[in-house]
Protein backbone atom coordinates (compact mmCIF):
# COMPACT_ATOMS: atom_id res chain seq x y z
CA UNK A 1 0.00 0.00 0.00
CA UNK A 2 0.84 3.38 -1.09
CA UNK A 3 2.71 5.50 2.11
CA UNK A 4 1.24 8.85 3.22
CA UNK A 5 3.90 11.01 0.85
CA UNK A 6 3.57 9.08 -2.13
CA UNK A 7 -0.16 9.79 -1.80
CA UNK A 8 0.24 13.16 -1.45
CA UNK A 9 2.74 13.37 -4.26
CA UNK A 10 -0.27 11.81 -6.64
CA UNK A 11 -2.63 14.48 -5.13
CA UNK A 12 -0.14 17.42 -6.29
CA UNK A 13 0.57 15.63 -9.83
CA UNK A 14 -3.26 15.01 -10.09
CA UNK A 15 -4.41 18.51 -9.31
CA UNK A 16 -1.43 20.13 -11.44
CA UNK A 17 -3.08 18.12 -14.46
CA UNK A 18 -5.97 18.90 -13.87
CA UNK A 19 -4.98 22.98 -13.94
CA UNK A 20 -3.56 22.69 -16.95
CA UNK A 21 -6.46 21.08 -19.02
CA UNK A 22 -8.61 23.50 -17.45
CA UNK A 23 -6.90 26.70 -15.16
CA UNK A 24 -10.54 27.66 -14.06
CA UNK A 25 -11.74 24.22 -12.53
CA UNK A 26 -11.09 24.33 -8.94
CA UNK A 27 -12.00 28.06 -8.67
CA UNK A 28 -15.44 26.99 -10.12
CA UNK A 29 -15.50 24.04 -7.61
CA UNK A 30 -14.96 26.24 -4.38
CA UNK A 31 -17.93 28.27 -5.63
CA UNK A 32 -20.55 25.30 -4.42
CA UNK A 33 -22.03 22.27 -6.06
CA UNK A 34 -24.89 21.68 -8.32
CA UNK A 35 -24.92 17.80 -8.67
CA UNK A 36 -27.81 16.10 -10.18
CA UNK A 37 -27.41 12.89 -9.17
CA UNK A 38 -26.62 11.45 -5.36
CA UNK A 39 -25.55 8.03 -5.70
CA UNK A 40 -25.62 5.32 -2.91
CA UNK A 41 -23.34 2.58 -3.53
CA UNK A 42 -21.24 -0.21 -1.59
CA UNK A 43 -17.81 1.02 0.05
CA UNK A 44 -15.97 -1.51 -2.01
CA UNK A 45 -12.55 0.09 -3.12
CA UNK A 46 -13.13 -1.75 -6.70
CA UNK A 47 -16.77 0.64 -7.15
CA UNK A 48 -15.34 4.34 -7.34
CA UNK A 49 -18.49 6.13 -8.00
CA UNK A 50 -17.23 9.31 -10.24
CA UNK A 51 -14.72 7.00 -12.03
CA UNK A 52 -17.36 4.63 -12.82
CA UNK A 53 -19.90 6.83 -14.94
CA UNK A 54 -17.10 9.23 -16.30
CA UNK A 55 -18.11 12.38 -13.98
CA UNK A 56 -15.88 14.87 -12.53
CA UNK A 57 -15.64 16.26 -9.07
CA UNK A 58 -18.69 18.53 -8.21
CA UNK A 59 -21.30 16.18 -10.37
CA UNK A 60 -22.08 13.58 -8.35
CA UNK A 61 -22.96 13.41 -4.36
CA UNK A 62 -22.28 10.18 -3.17
CA UNK A 63 -22.69 8.23 0.02
CA UNK A 64 -21.50 4.20 0.24
CA UNK A 65 -21.85 1.61 3.02
CA UNK A 66 -21.18 -1.80 2.78
CA UNK A 67 -23.25 -3.42 0.78
CA UNK A 68 -25.12 -0.15 -0.55
CA UNK A 69 -27.94 -0.67 2.38
CA UNK A 70 -30.84 2.36 3.14
CA UNK A 71 -32.72 1.98 6.01
CA UNK A 72 -34.83 4.18 7.89
CA UNK A 73 -32.20 4.05 10.86
CA UNK A 74 -29.11 5.00 9.58
CA UNK A 75 -28.98 8.84 10.04
CA UNK A 76 -25.87 9.02 8.36
CA UNK A 77 -27.33 7.68 5.32
CA UNK A 78 -30.63 9.50 5.37
CA UNK A 79 -28.91 13.03 6.21
CA UNK A 80 -27.45 12.54 2.80
CA UNK A 81 -30.34 11.64 1.30
CA UNK A 82 -31.96 15.16 2.76
CA UNK A 83 -29.29 17.32 1.50
CA UNK A 84 -29.07 15.96 -1.33
CA UNK A 85 -32.61 15.82 -2.32
CA UNK A 86 -33.90 18.81 -0.34
CA UNK A 87 -31.10 21.27 -0.89
CA UNK A 88 -29.16 19.97 -3.68
CA UNK A 89 -32.43 19.25 -5.77
CA UNK A 90 -30.76 16.14 -7.51
CA UNK A 91 -32.60 14.37 -10.19
CA UNK A 92 -31.53 11.46 -10.05
CA UNK A 93 -30.91 8.71 -7.01
CA UNK A 94 -28.45 5.79 -8.09
CA UNK A 95 -28.49 3.11 -5.67
CA UNK A 96 -25.68 1.28 -7.32
CA UNK A 97 -24.58 -2.55 -6.04
CA UNK A 98 -22.41 -4.87 -7.53
CA UNK A 99 -21.62 -8.58 -8.15
CA UNK A 100 -18.95 -10.11 -5.49
CA UNK A 101 -20.36 -8.09 -3.29
CA UNK A 102 -18.56 -9.22 0.03
CA UNK A 103 -21.09 -8.07 2.24
CA UNK A 104 -23.93 -9.97 -0.05
CA UNK A 105 -21.98 -12.95 0.30
CA UNK A 106 -21.59 -12.54 3.86
CA UNK A 107 -25.45 -12.44 4.47
CA UNK A 108 -26.12 -15.38 1.81
CA UNK A 109 -24.61 -17.86 4.37
CA UNK A 110 -25.09 -18.58 7.77
CA UNK A 111 -21.53 -18.50 9.50
CA UNK A 112 -21.51 -15.48 11.95
CA UNK A 113 -18.77 -12.90 10.71
CA UNK A 114 -18.66 -10.33 13.95
CA UNK A 115 -20.03 -7.07 14.54
CA UNK A 116 -21.10 -6.33 10.73
CA UNK A 117 -23.55 -9.27 11.28
CA UNK A 118 -26.11 -7.11 12.54
CA UNK A 119 -25.69 -4.60 9.69
CA UNK A 120 -26.34 -7.59 7.17
CA UNK A 121 -29.35 -8.68 8.29
CA UNK A 122 -30.97 -6.01 6.33
CA UNK A 123 -29.65 -8.07 3.63
CA UNK A 124 -30.80 -11.73 4.98
CA UNK A 125 -34.40 -10.02 5.14
CA UNK A 126 -33.69 -9.72 1.34
CA UNK A 127 -32.82 -13.35 1.00
CA UNK A 128 -35.85 -14.87 3.08
CA UNK A 129 -38.12 -11.91 1.19
CA UNK A 130 -37.07 -13.82 -1.77
CA UNK A 131 -36.25 -17.20 -0.42
CA UNK A 132 -38.22 -19.25 -3.07
CA UNK A 133 -37.21 -17.49 -5.75
CA UNK A 134 -33.18 -17.81 -4.87
CA UNK A 135 -33.62 -21.50 -4.04
CA UNK A 136 -35.18 -21.98 -7.40
CA UNK A 137 -31.49 -20.99 -8.77
CA UNK A 138 -29.22 -24.03 -9.12
CA UNK A 139 -26.18 -22.39 -9.91
CA UNK A 140 -24.50 -20.95 -6.90
CA UNK A 141 -23.16 -18.46 -8.62
CA UNK A 142 -25.72 -17.06 -10.33
CA UNK A 143 -27.61 -17.34 -7.26
CA UNK A 144 -25.33 -15.12 -5.61
CA UNK A 145 -25.45 -12.61 -8.65
CA UNK A 146 -29.44 -12.28 -8.47
CA UNK A 147 -29.20 -11.47 -4.28
CA UNK A 148 -27.15 -9.03 -5.25
CA UNK A 149 -29.66 -7.35 -7.35
CA UNK A 150 -32.39 -8.23 -5.05
CA UNK A 151 -30.75 -6.15 -3.07
CA UNK A 152 -30.55 -3.11 -4.95
CA UNK A 153 -34.07 -3.61 -5.71
CA UNK A 154 -34.82 -3.63 -2.57
CA UNK A 155 -32.51 -0.63 -1.34
CA UNK A 156 -33.92 1.50 -3.93
CA UNK A 157 -37.57 1.20 -2.83
CA UNK A 158 -36.28 1.88 0.55
CA UNK A 159 -34.72 5.15 -0.56
CA UNK A 160 -38.46 5.90 -2.10
CA UNK A 161 -40.21 4.83 1.69
CA UNK A 162 -38.02 7.55 3.16
CA UNK A 163 -40.29 10.74 4.01
CA UNK A 164 -37.63 13.01 2.19
CA UNK A 165 -38.55 11.69 -1.11
CA UNK A 166 -42.16 11.54 -0.70
CA UNK A 167 -42.21 14.78 0.51
CA UNK A 168 -40.04 16.29 -2.80
CA UNK A 169 -42.67 14.27 -4.60
CA UNK A 170 -45.31 15.51 -3.25
CA UNK A 171 -43.88 18.96 -4.08
CA UNK A 172 -43.52 18.20 -7.42
CA UNK A 173 -39.79 17.91 -8.03
CA UNK A 174 -38.57 16.13 -10.51
CA UNK A 175 -37.06 13.34 -8.93
CA UNK A 176 -36.22 9.73 -9.48
CA UNK A 177 -34.67 6.62 -7.90
CA UNK A 178 -32.80 4.03 -10.31
CA UNK A 179 -31.50 0.66 -9.84
CA UNK A 180 -28.39 -0.32 -11.35
CA UNK A 181 -25.66 -2.74 -10.74
CA UNK A 182 -21.70 -2.74 -11.44
CA UNK A 183 -19.84 -5.44 -13.33
CA UNK A 184 -16.72 -5.97 -11.97
CA UNK A 185 -15.39 -7.84 -14.56
CA UNK A 186 -16.09 -5.67 -16.91
CA UNK A 187 -16.62 -2.42 -15.66
CA UNK A 188 -19.93 -1.94 -16.76
CA UNK A 189 -23.25 -0.76 -15.42
CA UNK A 190 -26.12 -3.04 -15.71
CA UNK A 191 -29.67 -1.40 -15.47
CA UNK A 192 -32.09 -3.24 -13.22
CA UNK A 193 -34.82 -1.60 -14.48
CA UNK A 194 -35.93 -0.32 -11.23
CA UNK A 195 -37.31 3.17 -11.41
CA UNK A 196 -39.46 5.10 -9.40
CA UNK A 197 -40.31 8.42 -9.60
CA UNK A 198 -43.36 9.28 -8.21
CA UNK A 199 -46.21 8.22 -5.20
CA UNK A 200 -48.19 6.58 -7.27
CA UNK A 201 -45.15 3.63 -8.20
CA UNK A 202 -45.24 3.05 -4.06
CA UNK A 203 -47.99 0.39 -2.39
CA UNK A 204 -50.34 2.94 -0.47
CA UNK A 205 -48.81 1.44 2.79
CA UNK A 206 -45.48 3.37 2.61
CA UNK A 207 -47.50 6.71 1.48
CA UNK A 208 -47.13 9.53 3.69
CA UNK A 209 -47.62 12.28 2.11
CA UNK A 210 -50.63 14.61 2.86
CA UNK A 211 -51.65 13.56 -1.19
CA UNK A 212 -50.86 10.17 -0.48
CA UNK A 213 -53.92 8.97 0.98
CA UNK A 214 -54.95 5.46 -1.22
CA UNK A 215 -58.69 6.12 -0.03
Amino acid sequence: MSEIPTLMENNRRWAEGVTERDPEFFERLSQGQSPQVLWIGCADSRVPANQVIGLDPGEVFVHRNIANVVVHSDFNCLSVIEYAVAVLKVRHVIVCGHYGCGGVMAASHNHPVGLIDNWLRHIRDVRQMNETALNAIEDDDARFDRLCELNVIEQVHNVCRTTIVQQAWEQGQDLSVHGLIYNLKDGLLRDLETVLSGLEDLPATYRVGQKADPH
